[in-house]
């Protein structure tokens, strides 16, 4: 994992030289490095280069781009993995809103939400290991 993740920094720091930090395939590096972060167990780091990454997001792409609302959707799952659970059911329960206005409710990113938002209430109902 921490091979991948050294090559993504690499790769992002060429794309973000030749194409632009806020270029789409730049964005999307950024996407796929703090989700690896994540997966390799450096949450807080991954949560915060979520959120760095969503502002650009939301200045670039606007509010409603696809990709805007699949971060909202990483950064909320991480945030509840960070044991931020209340944060992460306010998060989840905002995009899915946006997302079914956007998208529309049976849209599989609305539908996953809508998964993830059930889950995490049902972390905050029956916290386990408590």
């Amino acid at each position: 994992m921490q091979e991948a993740i050294g090559h993504y920094q690499r790769l992002l720091e060429d794309q973000v030289r030749v194409l632009g930090a806020d270029h789409p395939d730049s964005l999307r590096t950024r996407n796929n490095l703090a989700y690896l972060l994540g997966r390799a167990g450096e949450v807080q780091e991954a949560v915060g280069q979520f959120g760095r990454l969503l502002q650009d997001q939301v200045r670039v792409l606007g509010p409603d781009h696809p990709a805007t609302l699949r971060t909202r959707n990483n950064l909320a799952s991480l945030l509840g993995r960070a044991g931020q659970v209340q944060e992460a059911v306010g998060q989840f329960g905002r995009l899915l809103q946006d997302q079914v206005r956007v998208l529309g409710p049976d849209h599989p990113d609305s539908r996953t939400a809508r998964n993830n938002l059930a889950h995490w209430r049902e972390m905050v109902n029956h916290p386990r290991g408590n």
